[in-house]
């Protein structure tokens, strides 16, 4: 949609938006602001990196180099390594193998046939430079939802709309920061067409996307368990995949079918596990 700008530009208005909006909640009301201690403001920068700008940047490289298919099925582990290191104690290992069978086996079939399309286009190399990036998000975002629930949890003081506002104000000062080191200047930004449309998806995925989404995380954070609350992200895997479709104006093919049936019975296997 804003093919024109470059990946870090995307990033760095997506989440300065999230950063300003953030603002605006925390000083719409001085009186009742909560200041973060040194920790807790430490504590907001390095999620903001692992949750957001981090995480975000190399989703979007990977999606650049490798199709959104592949990488979205990737994004789509992440229930899986909640449930995982985020268990309770009396979840057995061996009542989670067959949702972990069926999901991997989702994940390479969709791989396999990505990559052999690829081989085709003489892209390989680039296609798995895209599986590496979307690895790293996998991990970036699987680190930050064990991180902040734990720490949501551990301080049943903070407000989870309040801590959302501190991750975003974070956030936006860590955009800031990296539009500055590698962004393109405003010169730039003004020459490239649809700029219109870079500011409304900005918004939108800065305000809905980023803030809301946020709040609403952290909320389920407190109450969820980590591994229960991971399997939430689903939906996003999901509608990635039915984007990704629409998109390129084509049904999937047979086995994209069945690797995304495969993916979703696995996640509903795990679910079932942990109930």
């Amino acid at each position: 949609m804003v093919g024109h700008f470059g990946m870090v530009d995307i990033t760095a208005a997506r989440f300065a938006v999230f950063g300003a909006v953030s603002a605006l909640a925390v000083f719409a009301r001085p009186a009742a602001v909560r200041w973060p201690n040194g920790r807790q403001a430490l504590a907001a920068l390095g999620l903001s990196v692992l949750g957001f700008s981090g995480y975000y940047l190399l989703l979007a490289f990977g999606i650049v180099a490798a199709g959104t298919e592949v990488p979205s099925l990737i994004i789509g582990t992440i229930p899986v390594w909640m449930m995982l290191l985020g268990r309770p104690a009396g979840l057995r290992m061996r009542t989670l193998l067959p949702g972990l069978l069926l999901t991997g086996a989702g994940i390479a079939l969709m791989i396999y046939g990505a990559w052999s399309a690829h081989q085709h286009a003489g892209s390989a190399d680039r296609f798995g430079l895209g599986i590496a990036l979307a690895l790293a998000a996998m991990v970036s975002w699987t680190v930050y939802g064990l991180l902040n629930a734990s720490w949501l949890q551990r301080h049943t003081e903070l407000n989870a709309t309040d801590w959302a506002n501190w991750l975003g104000v974070a956030t936006g000062l860590g955009a800031l920061l990296l539009w500055a080191v590698a962004g393109s200047d405003v010169a730039t930004l003004r020459m490239q067409p649809d700029g219109m449309l870079f500011i409304w998806v900005a918004l939108a995925s800065g305000a809905g996307s980023a803030w809301l989404a946020t709040i609403l995380w952290n909320i389920a954070s407190q109450r969820l368990s980590a591994s229960l609350c991971g399997q939430l992200i689903v939906s996003e895997t999901l509608f990635a995949l039915l984007y990704s479709f629409v998109w390129d104006g084509r049904w999937p093919e047979a086995s994209e079918w069945v690797a995304a049936l495969l993916f979703v019975l696995g996640i509903l296997a795990s679910i079932k596990a942990h109930r």
